[in-house]
């Protein structure tokens, strides 16, 4: 098992707090459309080359599948070693000591209803050479509604505001550059926050940017639940249904071909199907 500081810890403890708690929330929804469904957990060892299970660390993926929820997934894991030289050039602090610790959380949720919004969610902590934090989340619905979108950025913003005038509107630029899928000519969603690099050059930083951290995964347990009472209960057609599995495709492109927490995850010896516990579990291109 890997050592850890106590920002580590810290850090490794929140992201495995947090969820428990959206696991919890998200059974009890099931609970309210009358499901028995509940996550299934599964542990699994980070495969570094060289290196004894455990060494490197590893995670535990999360799963469940019901009535509300046609699939969602919550990933928590904690890694540590050395990145493939070509890589490492790729990552903050790591061109010239490949080393590096992560955590964190990493959430996608698809839905039964076309008119529930699917969501991601993924907080994180990684040290090379420098420390940072990073993460977002973003609305991904096949069919919009105005008030969810809005209650969504309202939640946001809300998180944001303590800690600068421009924070949200600087992250929510990012998130609709980030989440654009460029062959299609299309945002995957209706956006929310991104941020990464968020650097803790001493206890002060790491402080401040753990709390905001930790204030964007509260975001994400209050709002969302909102989102999913307020449509999950909503009939729908067959066409809506078309809908959604047309749209999922365009995700599954996009987490495919351009997501980085994707690439980071095959890049670094994690678990595939945690990696790809993001992909919905039916999909449909014409």
């Amino acid at each position: 098992m890997i050592s850890l500081d106590h920002q580590q810890q810290a850090a490794r403890t929140w992201f495995e707090s947090l969820r428990d708690r959206i696991c919890a929330e998200f059974e009890a929804i099931e609970r309210e459309a009358g499901s028995d469904a509940s996550f299934s957990y599964t542990p699994w060892d980070r495969e570094a080359e060289g290196a004894a299970p455990g060494e490197g660390g590893g995670g535990v993926r999360g799963v469940m599948t019901g009535k509300v929820f046609e699939k969602v997934g919550v990933n928590v894991s904690t890694v540590g070693g050395e990145f493939a030289p070509d890589f490492a050039a790729s990552i903050h602090g790591a061109g010239e000591d490949p080393s590096f610790f992560a955590t964190g959380i990493s959430l996608v949720a698809h839905m039964a209803n076309p008119h529930v919004p699917a969501v991601h969610m993924n907080t994180r902590f990684l040290a090379t050479t420098k420390r940072w934090f990073g993460g977002g989340a973003d609305l991904n619905p096949p069919i919009p509604y105005q008030e969810d979108t809005d209650a969504f950025h309202a939640r946001f913003r809300a998180a944001c505001a303590p800690y600068g005038p421009d924070v949200y509107e600087r992250y929510a630029k990012w998130a609709e550059d980030y989440f654009y899928i460029p062959h299609r000519g299309v945002h995957r969603g209706v956006g929310g926050i991104f941020y990464d690099h968020l650097e803790c050059g001493d206890d002060a930083e790491f402080d401040r940017n753990f709390a905001f951290t930790q204030a964007v995964g509260e975001a994400f347990l209050d709002v969302f639940p909102q989102i999913v009472r307020r449509r999950m209960g909503q009939p729908f057609t067959d066409a809506e249904r078309e809908e959604q599995l047309v749209w999922r495709g365009r995700y599954a492109e996009f987490n495919l071909v351009y997501d980085r927490g994707t690439l980071f995850g095959l890049k670094t010896g994690g678990n595939i199907d945690a990696i790809l516990m993001s992909l919905p579990p039916l999909a449909k291109w014409n």
